[in-house]
This record gives structure tokens, C-alpha cells and sequence, in this order.
């Protein structure tokens, strides 16, 4: 940006826009790479053979701090899961802020930021893959399946990534990992960090599901019922695991139970996921923009009870749409196909389901509320990247917004 030049000039700084010369790597120490710079980059493998250290800006800015971290992977519900995190420590009086991937970098919170803060982390594959000593108290890692292997290589070296959260850990650290995920699960079997597990299923340590409560267990065998997941606010099984490991992060901190079933009633979600637009002729309208992958929008679409007109497509990352046959079988009466996967999603499911192809988002929300009887719902879960059709996930979501707002 220009402010970003104007800085570097003012202060006598060297500095590259727009490509990478060999100049980079002159007289250099290290390399703070960004997130979607890959591995395979020219100027990434000629520092790599020229035995340069190269960390992520999280690493970089993480070494400056001495505050507490939490940090919150997965291929999906980590922006979730850190914003209510975050807020059932503000929510019970305890300072804590949300940052890392989920839009504020760290480095922009550490001029301003109190000792006593918490830190809570959105870290993504890309950040933790060029970690070195970053160590959290409390490490989360939501669940691990197939994405972003363009970038990785492959969904091994992926998961190893999602990993190294608790790379650095040791026994006084907590490490949170989803039982039911084997992704996730096994990372306990390089963790040196104290495993609690959440789970639909009992556990010895953690937090699991048993008659619709959210149940806390200890090593020490004692179980307590902390609340119906029928009073927490956000939708959806995804977020049963989502609240179960912000729970268990607020209770590595010593908040109460009541603190922590306060905050599980009250918070509403994060915009772009499940994110409620509006009631037109008593249709929901249900914006998750945020929904880039299979596995988002299959979490999605469970989420509801209400017949589903499903809008769905975008930038394809390998999809396999036959992964969401039996959900889309269950829930969706009408399917409304955009973008570069738009013949993809409309061939694969138009023997079973209705399909219609819409060229915009606006004309999509004008057929989806054409098709929508009362008491359905509206749901924009792409199920692809944006790419194809806009700047990134928020500016395809505010897109949908927009078109469910102007609808007359």
C-alpha cells in the first residue's frame, strides 16, 4: 500500500513491491515470510539452499510476548471457536483479545498490549508451518481434513502442520484435540503437552456430549454437567465441538462455570459463519460465506431442521461433491448453482435434487426466495474458495448480504 511505502521510505528501509529480486536475500539474517507466500516460491527455495531462517509473522511476533497464548487451529471453526474463546474471558472480566488469522495480526496488537492480557490465536496452517519456538499454554486443534494441498504438498505434510501447535509444548501446557477427528487425535501421539479431548462421545480428560449436556471431565474421575447444549446459542453440531473446546480453554484459566455458561448463552457467532441476514415471508436467510470447503458446507447444512434452498459454488479446491450427498439428500429441496463450479455442482446433484444455475449472487437470492416456501431456509454455504468471482470470502459475503437486503 502506499501508507506501507511511504513508512518504509520515511524510515530508511530497503523494500520490494510487486516481485522479488535476488536483492532480498542480500546481506539477510532471516525472512518473516506472509501466509500465502508457498514453499515452493524460487525466492523461498534459494533462501532454503542458502540456509536462511524463515519463520511466519506469528513466529516473529510471538517472541516479543510474554502474555499467555491460546491458540486455535483446524481446517474449520477456528474463527468461531477464537472469537468465542475471546469472549468468555471478556465476558467474565478477564482481558483477553482475538488475533492471528482471524483479521489482526499480531504484530499490530503488541505496541498497544497489556502483560496481562490472554492472547487468543486464529493460527493457520501457513503461520504454524514456519514456527520455530512458538509456544502456547493452551493449544487447540478442531479437526484436520483435506485442504489447502496446493500449498502443502500433500494432506501429511498438512497435518503435520496443523501439529506443531503443540510442537514447543511441555507438561505444564494444555493441549485440546477433537477425539472424533483422527486428523486432529493424532497429534497426541507426538504432544508432550497435558491431551484433554472433546468429544460426542465419553472421555477420561475433557469435555464430551451425553444426553444433550455438555459434560466437564477431570483425571480425578469427578464429571460435572456444566449446561443443555440446547441453551447455547450458536447452531449446529460443529459448534457443539466449537464451544466444548472454548470451554475447556476458559477453564484452563480458572473461569467459573457459570462465567463460561453465561458467555456459551450469550454469543452470537462471527459474520460470514451461520450468520443470520434476515426474515423475509417467514424464510431464513443465513449467510456463510466463510463455508470454503466441502466439510464447511457439510457442517452446514446439518445444521438445520428447516427444508434448505442451498446456494452453493465458487473456486473449486478438488471438491468431492459425492461427500455431501447424503446430507444434501436429507436437507435440501432446491440447489442453486454460481461460479467456476457452477456446471460441476449442477451436474453431480441435478438427478436427485432440483438445480438451477443463477450467473450472479443477486440473481441467485432472487430465485432462492422465488423457491423458498414459509418456514425454509436460505443458505449461501459456497463450499469453494471465492476467488473466481470476488476480492476474498468477507467481500463474496457482504455481496449476499446485500442482494438478501435489497430483495423488495
Amino acid at each position: 500500500s502506499d501508507l506501507a511505502k511511504q513508512v518504509l521510505n520515511e524510515t530508511g528501509i530497503d523494500h520490494e513491491f510487486g516481485n522479488h529480486s535476488s536483492k532480498a536475500l542480500t546481506n539477510c539474517d532471516l525472512i518473516v515470510t506472509s501466509p500465502g507466500v508457498p514453499p515452493y516460491a524460487e525466492i523461498i527455495k534459494e533462501a532454503e539452499s542458502r540456509g536462511i531462517p524463515i519463520i511466519s509473522e506469528l513466529e516473529y511476533a510471538s517472541s516479543h510476548v510474554r502474555n499467555p497464548i491460546i491458540s486455535i487451529t483446524g481446517t474449520n471453526g477456528k474463527t468461531t471457536t477464537t472469537a468465542l474463546t475471546a469472549f468468555l474471558f471478556s465476558n467474565a472480566g478477564v482481558p483477553a483479545i482475538a488475533a492471528g488469522n482471524i483479521g489482526t495480526p499480531l504484530s499490530d496488537c503488541l505496541h498497544t498490549l497489556d502483560p496481562h492480557t490472554i492472547l487468543v490465536i486464529e493460527a493457520s496452517s501457513y503461520q504454524l508451518d514456519r514456527i520455530k519456538d512458538y509456544k502456547p499454554k493452551v493449544g487447540i486443534i478442531l479437526n484436520i481434513t483435506p485442504d489447502h494441498l496446493t500449498y502443502h504438498g500433500s494432506f501429511d505434510a498438512y497435518q503435520r502442520a496443523k501439529w506443531k501447535t503443540s510442537l514447543n509444548q511441555d507438561a505444564n501446557d494444555i493441549v485440546i484435540l477433537n477425539a472424533d477427528n483422527p486428523g486432529a487425535a493424532a497429534c497426541a501421539e507426538m504432544s508432550r503437552a497435558n491431551i484433554q479431548y472433546i468429544s460426542m462421545n465419553p472421555v477420561q480428560q475433557g469435555a464430551y456430549a451425553r444426553d444433550n449436556q455438555l459434560i466437564f471431565a477431570s483425571s480425578m474421575h469427578n464429571e460435572e454437567v456444566l449446561m443443555p447444549f440446547e441453551d447455547v446459542r450458536l447452531p449446529g453440531v460443529h459448534n457443539r465441538y466449537n464451544s466444548m473446546a472454548a470451554a475447556l480453554a476458559a477453564r484452563a484459566f480458572e473461569i467459573r462455570n457459570e462465567n463460561i455458561r453465561d458467555g456459551l448463552m450469550q454469543f452470537s457467532g462471527v459474520e460470514h459463519r451461520l450468520e443470520f441476514v434476515r426474515s423475509r415471508h417467514d424464510v431464513h436467510f443465513i449467510n456463510d460465506s466463510k463455508a470454503t470447503n466441502i466439510n464447511a458446507a457439510w457442517y452446514a447444512l446439518s445444521s438445520y431442521k428447516e427444508p434448505i434452498i442451498w446456494i452453493a459454488g465458487g473456486r473449486g479446491d478438488n471438491n468431492v461433491y459425492a461427500e455431501l450427498d447424503a446430507v444434501a439428500a436429507s436437507h435440501v429441496k432446491t440447489i442453486i448453482a454460481i461460479g467456476e463450479e457452477q456446471e460441476a455442482i449442477f451436474n453431480h446433484f441435478c438427478t436427485s435434487i432440483r438445480c438451477l444455475k443463477a450467473e450472479s449472487l443477486e440473481e441467485a437470492a432472487q430465485l432462492a426466495a422465488m423457491e423458498a416456501a414459509s418456514g425454509d431456509v436460505v443458505l449461501f454455504s459456497p463450499a469453494c474458495k471465492s476467488f473466481d468471482m470476488f476480492a476474498n470470502y468477507e467481500h463474496r459475503g457482504q455481496v449476499f448480504k446485500s442482494a438478501v437486503q435489497a430483495l423488495s
